[in-house]
């Protein structure tokens, strides 16, 4: 958020008034992403655009009740605002899910969620610093402006095209799973993924911290009035993750792409202890730490959006789709992010942002790297139950 929200009237609890929102939004997210389990696992390809309009519209009303809705009531307005888009994610990836390009299509739309995130908090401080929009308004606004871009991107994703049968032979074919198809392949992953989930759990509750807080850190680092630190830090970021995950889509063996993603998820985990040690040392300055740091988060953190389970899928035996999976670790990972907010409030309430931000960099790059080492030792059996390319070709009507 690009707001700190820091003099609402009305507001008189323990829990700061912004860290109560970001808590109920996240909610709203973990509890859609439990729900996305099935629904988007179970999803047909013909339900996908409507249903898309439909939870942008709701969330967006939901944003619109915020502003008009005084405090403290208007905390439970963020639920409802984060309930219709924790769908989101899983119905664009659906689009692009079962082709020999998807990590190519993967990075590109994986990256777009880093500048984006950058882009609007820069648009959103522009709006409150020269335009005057009140803090509460502020989202709402936001919002409004970038409707045409999303519905004009809604337009294009139904435009997409099925995958072929080269994409199947190389991917599989990706059909909705029933309960009995979701219990197979946890079955067949069970200790490896629950690793997997772990680190994404760590991962995701990291970027929250950083993306909902990122107006805190920059204000501690001395950049607190230039709005657009949030889009020129990001832009680096993002073409080092996009040039870093593209190069994927050259591996065609699935089981070994899969290894190169873990590689990059454990790399990750390194980039931001080693910029930690350097920032903490003297060695860096602050806006490098801040874009080292994103550039580990995000190369660990992308892959598990997209390319990784995309990988995982297409390597196993189990019929399906990579959206069960990431749904899987979506809810997991927003749950952990609601612990960690109520951990800083409540268990380390004297610890400024900035430290407390050095602390968590560590822990996640340490578990990133463990949990890498333990799924590639893990998924070694991937390898030697890797069937044959025909088995790939089996098609499934809907």
């Amino acid at each position: 958020m690009a707001a700190s929200y820091s003099e609402i009237t009305g507001w008189e609890f323990i829990l700061d008034y912004k860290s109560a929102l970001i808590i109920s939004q996240v909610l709203g997210y973990a509890f859609s992403k439990v729900v996305g389990i099935k629904v988007i696992s179970e999803l047909h390809p013909v339900q996908r655009g409507k249903l898309l309009i439909l939870l942008i519209l709701a969330s967006h009303l939901a944003l619109v009740a915020f502003a008009i809705v005084p405090a403290p009531y208007n905390v439970a307005m963020l639920f409802f605002n984060g309930l219709p888009l924790g769908m989101v994610w899983g119905l664009v990836f659906s689009y692009l899910e079962g082709r020999r390009l998807t990590e190519v299509l993967g990075a590109i739309l994986c990256v777009s969620l880093i500048v984006s995130s950058g882009a609007v908090k820069a648009v959103a401080a522009y709006l409150m610093l020269e335009w005057k929009i009140p803090e509460t308004w502020m989202p709402a606004t936001v919002g409004v402006l970038f409707l045409p871009a999303l519905f004009l991107s809604i337009f294009v994703l139904s435009k997409t095209p099925q995958p072929s049968q080269a994409d199947i032979s190389a991917r599989k074919q990706r059909i909705p799973m029933s309960a009995k198809m979701r219990w197979r392949f946890l079955g067949e992953t069970n200790l490896g993924l629950l690793a997997l989930i772990t680190a994404y759990v760590f991962l995701t509750a990291f970027r929250d911290f950083t993306d909902n807080f990122a107006a805190e850190l920059w204000q501690a680092l001395g950049h607190s009035e230039a709005p657009h630190i949030f889009l020129t830090s990001s832009l680096p970021v993002a073409l080092v993750v996009l040039g870093s995950l593209a190069l994927l889509v050259f591996v065609r063996n699935n089981y070994r792409a899969f290894q190169l993603n873990l590689l990059l998820v454990a790399a990750g985990g390194v980039t931001c202890i080693t910029a930690t040690l350097a920032f903490e040392g003297g060695a860096i300055s602050g806006i490098t730490w801040m874009i080292a740091i994103n550039i580990g988060l995000y190369v660990g953190y992308v892959p598990f959006n997209c390319l990784l389970f995309e990988r995982l899928v297409a390597c196993t035996k189990s019929l399906g789709n990579a959206g069960f999976v990431i749904y899987l670790a979506d809810s997991s990972g927003y749950i952990g992010s609601i612990g960690v907010m109520l951990y800083k409030t409540f268990a380390q309430p004297n610890l400024n942002w900035l430290q407390f931000t050095q602390q968590f960099c560590y822990a996640t790059g340490f578990a990133c790297i463990l949990l890498m080492l333990f799924s590639l030792f893990f998924f070694t059996r991937l390898s030697r139950n890797y069937y044959s390319r025909s088995e790939h070709i089996t098609t499934v009507a809907y």
